[in-house]
């Protein structure tokens, strides 16, 4: 199911920003220039937006819980 493949690649993006701003912090504190690295945490976060854009996207498509009783209920 294509939902549960953007639902999957959020939460890898979201592991992949945790490690990418630790590594910017370890840059600043050694002196190390940190642009390049800010630009490419920008383009990440810009496509875990595209990604929960997409995700929200597709829970709206998809058809609303059937409603019913529950198995064994009382049928009142």
């Amino acid at each position: 199911m294509q939902l549960d493949f953007v639902r999957r690649e959020i939460e890898r993006m979201r592991t992949q920003v945790h490690r990418q701003r630790g590594e910017i912090r370890q840059l600043q504190r050694a002196g190390i220039p940190t642009a390049s690295a800010e630009a490419l945490l920008d383009r990440m976060l810009n496509k875990i937006d595209e990604l929960c854009a997409k995700r929200d996207q597709l829970k709206k498509e998809q058809p609303p819980p059937a409603k019913g009783r529950v198995l064994g209920g009382r049928s009142w």
